[in-house]
């Protein structure tokens, strides 16, 4: 976009049946500080840059299904994660909360599902 200048900020909005609980579980996999909290709102973004993570209420919501499966929810988008070492960032993800999706599709990767159902990808760098 042309109207974009140096230090704006970008980001993705993600909703949840409980927005604060789910920013907690990404600014604690993350290192991120919550930086903006209202009621139905949490907002988690990285020290260093001008990019966040916003987390919505969703007062329907309903988790999408890993792997897709037909005439259930979808994912609608993912992260994906780069790690330095697959297992002990499975672990952490464990600890915070997550859970082990259904399945992945390479070796070299993990596909985790947050507290709220939503699918991301744990991603071994190797370099």
């Amino acid at each position: 976009m042309r109207s974009r200048t140096a230090g704006m900020w970008w980001g993705t909005a993600i909703e949840a049946p409980d927005p604060a609980a789910l920013a907690r579980f990404y600014a604690g996999l993350l290192g991120w500080p919550i930086v903006h909290e209202e009621p139905g709102t949490t907002v988690v973004a990285p020290p260093q840059g001008a990019v966040y993570l916003v987390f919505q209420q969703a007062t329907d919501y309903r988790a999408p299904v890993w792997p897709p499966i037909e005439g259930a929810q979808r994912p609608m988008m993912h992260f994906d994660f780069q790690v330095g070492d697959l297992d002990s960032a499975v672990a952490d993800a464990l600890a915070l909360g997550a859970s082990l999706g259904a399945a992945s599709p390479r070796a070299n990767l993990r596909v985790l599902l947050d507290p709220a159902g939503h699918p991301f990808c744990l991603c071994l760098d190797e370099d």
